[in-house]
């Protein structure tokens, strides 16, 4: 009976030790997350906060200046057909890179663009 008693009380030390590591290893990894999600915000702010500084460009400035001082000017829209084409290719391959379209319908998508 004796043995019987150990071997209880053993797998309840070693049970409780596990229950409180595996506390600890959660709560630690929940704070890194946590930590984690408030860098990215963080981050996330500023760089919304400096995108609004970039775009307003000095008005009557000529665009050499603007150009010098670090605001480069939009891309010109494309005006011939080939152009908005390539460019709906490329939005359909960043959907795609991101997981938002499956291959076939890439493909799908990319026999519509090209006829």
């Amino acid at each position: 009976m004796p043995r019987l008693i150990r071997r209880v009380v053993r797998t309840a030390a070693i049970a409780g030790t596990a229950t409180a590591v595996s506390g600890r290893v959660s709560r630690r990894q929940s704070g890194r997350w946590a930590q984690q999600d408030q860098q990215q915000n963080q981050q996330n702010q500023q760089n919304q906060q400096a995108q609004p500084q970039q775009a307003q460009a000095p008005s009557g400035a000529d665009p050499a200046a603007a150009q010098a001082q670090g605001a480069v000017p939009p891309p010109m829209p494309p005006d011939d057909e080939m152009g908005r084409k390539i460019d709906r290719l490329k939005e359909l391959g960043e959907l795609k890179a991101q997981g938002l379209l499956t291959e076939q319908e890439f493909a799908a998508e990319k026999q519509k663009v090209l006829g």
